[in-house]
């Protein structure tokens, strides 16, 4: 039964220790090497339809869109030890 437990404590151990490796990083999630065009789906795909200069397009403004929130976000806070004169 101990046995049990301690694997249980392992496989979580691990999971937390991947989970704040992702956090830390900062990145993205990618997915494995071939994803749809290793299975020959690459033309089911609903945001490119299997051009890759699309999904290019689509990255470019996700990050516009991230990048605009981040400053938004920096706009609502103000350094309070500063004298604003």
């Amino acid at each position: 039964m101990t046995i049990y437990i301690l694997a249980f404590v392992i496989l979580v151990l691990i999971v937390t220790g991947m989970a704040l490796g992702a956090i830390i990083q900062n990145k993205p999630l990618k997915g494995s090497c071939g994803g749809l065009n290793k299975i020959g789906m690459k033309k089911d795909c609903d945001i490119c339809g299997g051009d890759d200069q699309e999904c290019e397009k689509e990255q470019e403004r996700q990050r516009k869109i991230a990048e605009a929130k981040a400053a938004s976000a920096t706009d609502l806070a103000y350094d309070a030890t500063k004298r604003r004169d």
